[in-house]
């Protein structure tokens, strides 16, 4: 049973659409509180965009998502999970990037993840572009090692480099990931891929690799179960990285995003496959890529923090 003192503020307590946004109206613990050594999961935000190529504004997912998910209640209608009863979570606040310096703010994303590790906290992120990925693994790999990935997306973000040699983009994490050593290649399973490609480069990258890949196409043909149990089987017992980018979704459900893709899942599809997750062993989860600028009615920004409650239900059910 966790402490009632990460309980969310209730909607019958506190209209939903008054005092401070926090992720799902818990505590805001930041890093130099005294209860920091109490919270289990911890809910961050990376405002920080600079591995953008072309439309920019993820680094103004954090804000929207927190105002968003005043809206999540305590329980979740289909499982009955309780998750703030489960564990003791909070929001621990931003990362404060450098949005003039890609290097540097990788450094401070990473150095705010090795003190959320060495307090014993679970991360579950918002970004922020999909380059956000890798300084999160970076730290995690330090007490981890090598991890395995479930990976939604409709790019598989396994590109060498942009430009004739820039190696950090949203493009470009998960190349680097598997180079350094953070992730078991063979241990990841990327799922809805589609689009128009520049050339085969990423897919080849995965082929040589042993990474698993599935398209659109085969997520369609198979169904969510189907797919999800190989997912389960590719990840196994050993600890893993979830990894959600909203574009996963199609733009009909979720338009505010920087490089949407068609032909997507709906939105149940896009909770249907974190429900799918139940029995993996999370260490770490994100959802990445909201673009408010994109999102003129807020939807996609709702979709992404009700798709983190599911992915929280998941972790918090691990915890203890």
């Amino acid at each position: 049973m966790s402490d009632s003192f990460f309980h969310p503020v209730s909607g019958f307590q506190f209209p939903r659409f008054a005092g401070i946004p926090t992720f799902m109206r818990l505590p805001y613990v930041p890093l130099d509180h005294d209860r920091i050594k109490d919270v289990q999961i911890g809910l961050i935000g990376v405002p920080w965009d600079s591995g953008t190529t072309n439309r920019p504004g993820p680094r103004h997912g954090p804000r929207q998502l927190r105002d968003s998910s005043t809206m999540m209640r305590a329980q979740h209608a289909t499982s009955g999970m309780r998750p703030y009863e489960a564990a003791n979570c909070a929001d621990l606040g931003d990362v404060g990037p450098n949005p003039a310096d890609i290097m540097d703010s990788m450094e401070r994303i990473t150095a705010f993840y090795d003190q959320v590790l060495a307090a014993g906290i679970v991360p579950l992120t918002a970004g922020g572009d999909h380059l956000t990925s890798l300084p999160v693994l970076r730290s995690l790999a330090k007490v981890h090692g090598a991890m395995g990935m479930v990976h939604f997306d409709s790019h598989t973000d396994l590109f060498h480099s942009y430009f004739g040699g820039t190696m950090y983009t949203h493009g470009t994490p998960f190349r680097r990931a598997v180079e350094e050593g953070l992730l078991d290649p063979k241990r990841i399973v990327q799922i809805g891929l589609r689009g128009t490609m520049y050339d085969t480069e990423d897919r080849d990258f995965a082929a040589a690799n042993g990474i698993r890949l599935i398209l659109i196409e085969e997520f369609h043909a198979r169904g969510v179960e189907d797919v999800m149990a190989e997912a389960r089987e590719i990840a196994g017992t050993a600890k893993t990285y979830v990894s959600y980018d909203i574009d996963f979704v199609d733009p009909t459900f979720a338009p505010g995003t920087g490089t949407p893709e068609v032909g997507g899942p709906n939105s149940y599809q896009a909770v249907q496959v974190c429900r799918e997750l139940e029995g993996l062993n999370i260490i770490g989860a994100d959802m990445v890529e909201v673009s408010p600028p994109f999102d003129m009615a807020g939807g996609t920004a709702f979709l992404g923090v009700s798709i983190m409650f599911e992915m929280l239900c998941v972790m918090a059910g691990q915890v203890n």
